[in-house]
């Protein structure tokens, strides 16, 4: 097995180490350098990739990572919140229900990581 069909595999089963590599990978590679788009500052690129997490149903460890870097650039528990009554309108009601609940476990996360 290739070590690209290997982590496939890892992260196909969630594996909490790859998704964060891969996800923290990503975020420098493309969303945080200081030559990102000018469209949105690093609060709402953070905010923007929260809400996608939860409208595709990202499992909870992506969700937790989405949260923890919309709080640690700057956004507070309403604004993490409030993505949920953003999402709501294309999310409809039984996504809010699968998403509420994400959201929540993933800020409990991020507020004691060793819980």
């Amino acid at each position: 097995m290739s070590a690209a069909e290997a982590l496939l595999v890892r992260l196909a089963a969630a594996d909490e180490r790859s998704l964060h590599a891969t996800l923290t990978a990503v975020a420098v590679a493309r969303h945080d350098r200081p030559d990102a788009p000018a469209g949105l500052d690093r609060r709402s690129r953070c905010l923007v990739r929260l809400a996608a997490m939860l409208a595709v149903g990202a499992p909870r460890e992506s969700v937790c990572w989405a949260a923890d870097q919309a709080s640690t650039s700057g956004a507070d528990d309403d604004e993490l919140a409030a993505v949920l009554l953003v999402i709501g309108p294309c999310a409809r009601a039984a996504g809010l229900a699968v998403a509420g609940p994400r959201l929540a476990a993933a800020l409990a996360d991020v507020r004691d990581p060793h819980g």
